[in-house]
């Protein structure tokens, strides 16, 4: 599995277990509801700031999401 399909993986898991609308995850992240659509479609991935927004938003480590850890 590569780097992207493990975070577009990770990233729509966490999503779902989360409990969290795009819509909220995109203001917090302060990006369009289309970039967390594109992020979990695996259509782009976000710039470091951004991943760092969504990784504490989430509550997640960018080790997980990136997949550099279980």
């Amino acid at each position: 599995m590569n780097e992207v399909t493990k975070f577009q993986s990770r990233f729509k898991e966490c999503l779902k277990f989360s409990d969290i609308k795009q819509t909220e995850l995109a203001k917090a992240a302060s990006v369009s509801k289309q970039c967390i659509s594109d992020y979990k479609a695996g259509k782009s991935e976000p710039s470091i700031d951004t991943l760092f927004l969504i990784c504490r938003y989430l509550d997640v480590s960018a080790d997980y999401l990136l997949g550099l850890e279980d």
